[in-house]
């Protein structure tokens, strides 16, 4: 295993932590798509998806960001680069990934492409794209049609239903960049034939500026022109760079020798960034040269709207014509900067004399080498060679998975001086994000897919920066820093949660994942820790005060991110002044509490004057415990001792109450609600200590709760939401093969329900029945799909959980799997719940690994290509949802790397 401090890109991260330090400069920030955004919509009704679709997207100008394949951009995408392709036989320019908005979709939104991120270092110094291109035109209409007929009881039909990759007639495109220099960008592209025949594509990669200009609020117009042959690009900000192509191509062949230079050269043409308004609208604000002029020549013959020598948008275009079956063509490009601008003063412009490709191969291999010797740094020898490449293609996914996301909801809901004024709607009672005018981002942030999500969400993002953490350790802080910043965190304390919807409410998992970035940086940066904890002490008081309606502590949060596991939507209100307390919600902040409490106990142990505060944590968990033990006029708990589980319970105004027996992870989160301090840093914390003393010694009516959990003998404290008495009941529930236990993780519904549970509410019939892979029902939520499926972000909490009683615990045994008449210590069961997760990415005897898509094809092409899944099938494991959820996914990375659970 390499020293960190070997790595040339360890050097580079040091040089460069934060987001606007020099080799954080360019990088893969642009969306996959930007087009069906909120961030894009101006329309009165607030349909997104209908105000600008997939057909009007490359004729149209956007306002806040740009899309793109394999495309890269400057920190703050004022100018961006990717690539483009034409088959010959597309009614359009390839540039954008094709996929299906909500409303058609059968299960919800669904891209429809295929594509893998193979290669990325953190700094961007070595990023490579893996694009599937069919020969055959692109099915869009097939793929819409065919979904259209389909219902929720069906599967999504995909791109491999249509005959797109019969006898593999496809292109891979592969993108790969290399960073001579932080202002030295080198693209190269290699296209390969795997089809039977010879077969020719159109290669365009495009450089354009994002449109600042046309919206009345900056009229400075950047430009591109065409000097020597090479294209000379100037912007206030970013200051002159030149961008040239390589002198024709190079060919291999799988079967020949050395490549071959062909003497075909790029073709050079020129349009603007600016909305076709005449082919869209029919308005007489006509664009000579809009931003689909280069899609008009390439693929229509008409190059009236593009120019030979300027513009905001360049094109280079081969014609790779009959490429034979196993040949590969290769063309690069060089983008680098040759003096400064406004605000780049501070970058350094070491290339006087850039230009040229005689260092071209040179710099890529370089790089490459790097990029290997960094993550031989993260990845431990120990680990298989199967085991190191999901890792770092999971580390891969996270850096292609950046994205800029520029969004300011003041200017958004204000409209443009040169815009049609914006809808009265936008600012109504109820209007879309309203309350959020403050919240103003322009930010590289962690997305939880590239396509299906691409905008951020808050409690995605806290678990995408554990594994962010083991490569990246400044960016995750970044990402935790940013959601508490002034222009994100709400005044009153609230999180923003996702575009849609920022008042949304997601699980607060914030302070577990600061905890958890902090011990793995392993630099005691406490400076960021109170940081955080300062604005979380925020966040905590709007959920006791929002989220507590009756002061019971027991909390009403709503979906908490699990729609479609109970028998109705959480998130709406009950008839008749009925509410719902929920056994989630509390634990969640239990959690939350504990997870203060840690943080709060680092601090005090350098600072005594955070002692406060960790006195406070310890004694509103206890309340919490006790609050799910015992609450209403009736005294009925969320636990019921007869099923062994905790259950939601529903609140009628005169104080009567009832469990809704469904078991789900509602029921067992409770088991996430855990901590054990350090009996060294106990000893040194007299103030939690004396607490814990002066509750034994007293009867406030705490000192019951606190007698479910341990005061070790040896000064280490160990708190549980779960009394032991408890805990192993739950566990049994948990390990139950025929109810949580799957082969590949936990289910998130109890497969008991295959047949499905009736729940009688006042009269009314609600049924929750376990469905092992996508939800059949839209009613909670559209595309909810939390029935059954393994979900790795709350199967990681359950693990972390596991390891914190296994460490408090070691001697404790349990029945694993349950009712196999073996016992094993909670260490044991750790490490094999650990494994079955893992084994989703494992390659089987077949080449096959389980949690690949079903709809993916097996061999040789496809097999080597790990694929990260937003969830997974609750009985055989394989992949479903958005394709490219390598965010909390990649969670599977930290497992790999450190071969343990967080908490050890």
């Amino acid at each position: 295993m390499t020293s960190p401090a070997d790595t040339a890109e360890h050097d580079r991260i040091a040089a460069s932590p934060g987001a606007d330090d020099p080799w954080r400069l360019w990088g893969p920030y642009v969306s996959a798509r930007q087009w069906g955004t909120v961030r894009e919509d101006y329309s009165a009704d607030g349909n997104a998806w209908d105000y600008l679709p997939f057909d009007q997207a490359h004729r149209r100008a956007y306002r806040w960001g740009e899309d793109g394949m394999a495309a890269v951009c400057d920190r703050f995408g004022f100018l961006n680069l990717g690539v483009a392709l034409w088959n010959g036989k597309d009614d359009r320019l390839k540039e954008r990934l094709f996929g299906l908005t909500n409303a058609q979709g059968n299960h919800g939104e669904d891209v429809k492409e295929v594509w893998w991120p193979t290669d990325a270092t953190p700094t961007h110094s070595y990023a490579s794209w893996l694009y599937r291109y069919p020969q055959a035109p692109f099915p869009y209409g097939e793929l819409v049609a065919a979904n259209a007929a389909r219902g929720k009881a069906d599967p999504e039909f995909e791109l491999t239903d249509t005959e797109a990759f019969t006898e593999d007639r496809f292109f891979d495109v592969a993108v790969t960049y290399a960073k001579e220099s932080p202002t030295d960008l080198l693209m190269q592209v290699d296209v390969t034939n795997h089809g039977p025949d010879p077969s020719t594509v159109h290669l365009v990669p495009q450089a354009w500026f994002r449109n600042t200009w046309a919206y009345g609020r900056d009229d400075r117009t950047p430009s591109m022109q065409l000097v020597d042959g090479q294209v000379r690009i100037t912007h206030d900000w970013l200051g002159t760079y030149r961008l040239e192509a390589m002198e024709g191509c190079r060919s291999r062949h799988t079967s020949a020798g050395a490549p071959v230079t062909s003497p075909a050269r790029a073709r050079i043409l020129f349009c603007d960034n600016e909305t076709d308004n005449v082919g869209l609208f029919g308005s007489e604000a006509r664009t000579d040269c809009p931003t689909n002029g280069i899609d008009r020549a390439i693929v229509h013959g008409d190059e009236s709207a593009t120019r030979a020598d300027h513009g905001t948008k360049v094109a280079f275009w081969w014609q790779l014509d009959d490429i034979a079956p196993g040949e590969t063509r290769t063309v690069g490009l060089r983008l680098g900067a040759i003096a400064p601008g406004a605000g780049r003063t501070s970058a350094p412009f070491d290339t006087p004399a850039f230009g040229g490709f005689a260092d071209f191969d040179d710099v890529l291999r370089q790089r490459r080498a790097e990029a290997d010797d960094f993550y031989r740094g993260v990845i431990p020898a120990t680990a298989t060679e199967e085991e190191a490449l999901i890792a770092r293609r999971a580390f891969a996914g996270l850096m292609w998975g950046k994205q800029l996301y520029r969004y300011g909801v003041g200017e958004w809901l204000e409209g443009d001086p040169t815009g049609p004024p914006p809808p009265p709607q936008r600012r109504q009672r109820g209007g879309r994000n309203i309350a959020w005018s403050h919240l103003d981002l322009a930010d590289i942030i962690s997305m939880p897919d590239e396509w299906e999500y691409p905008w951020f969400a808050s409690w995605d993002l806290a678990f995408h920066t554990v594994p962010l953490a083991l490569i990246d350790p400044a960016f995750a802080k970044d990402q935790i820093d940013l959601m508490v910043r002034e222009w994100a965190q709400h005044p009153n304390g609230q999180l923003p949660a996702y575009e849609w919807n920022f008042d949304d409410v997601n699980p607060p998992v914030h302070a577990w994942a600061a905890w958890q970035v902090y011990s793995l940086a392993g630099d005691e940066d406490r400076e960021f820790l109170a940081r955080v904890y300062s604005k979380l002490l925020m966040n905590f008081s709007w959920w006791v005060n929002r989220k507590d309606a009756d002061d019971s502590y027991l909390f009403e949060g709503g979906f908490l991110g699990m729609d479609n596991i109970g028998p109705f939507d959480r998130s709406q209100p009950l008839p008749d002044g009925m509410r719902l307390e929920q056994s989630d919600a509390t634990s969640w902040m239990a959690f939350y509490s504990l997870s203060m409490l840690r943080i709060g106990v680092e601090l005090a142990h350098h600072e005594r004057s955070w002692s406060a505060s960790v006195r406070t944590f310890f004694e509103y968990f206890l309340r919490l415990a006790r609050a799910m033990t015992d609450f209403g006029s009736n005294g009925i708990s969320l636990w019921d001792e007869d099923d062994g589980f905790y259950y939601d319970a529903i609140v009628r105004p005169d104080g009567s109450s009832e469990r809704l027996p469904v078991r789900s992870l509602v029921g067992l989160l409770p088991l996430a609600a855990v901590e054990s301090v350090h009996p060294v840093i106990a000893r040194q914390l007299p103030d939690l200590l004396s607490e814990v003393h002066w509750l034994e010694r007293r009867d406030t009516g705490l000192a019951d709760v606190l007698a479910h959990h341990e005061h070790h003998d040896d000064n280490r404290i160990t708190l549980s939401l779960v009394p032991p008495e408890r805990r192993g009941r739950l566990l049994a529930r948990m390990l139950d093969e025929g109810e949580f236990l799957s082969p590949y993780g936990i289910r998130s519904l109890s497969a008991a329900y295959r047949t499905p549970l009736t729940v009688d509410v006042d009269g009314a019939d609600f049924t929750v029945g376990y469905t092992p892979a996508e939800s059949d029902s839209a009613l909670f939520g559209g595309n909810s799909n939390w029935r059954g499926p393994v979900w790795f972000p709350i199967n990681f909490l359950l693990v972390d959980a596991l390891a914190t009683y296994a460490d408090a615990y070691p001697d404790e045994r349990v029945e694993h799997p349950t009712g196999s008449g073996v016992q094993h210590t909670l260490a044991e069961v750790t490490t094999d719940v650990m494994d079955r997760l893992v084994r989703l990415f494992r390659a089987d005897a077949n080449g096959r690994r389980p949690g690949t898509p079903k709809w993916y094809p097996s061999g040789p092409l496809w097999d080597g290509h790990p694929t990260f899944s937003e969830y997974f099938h609750g009985d055989d494991g394989s992949g479903l949802g958005a394709t490219h959820q390598t965010g909390w996914t990649a969670l599977v990375a930290y497992l790999i790397c450190r071969g343990t659970a967080p908490s050890d």
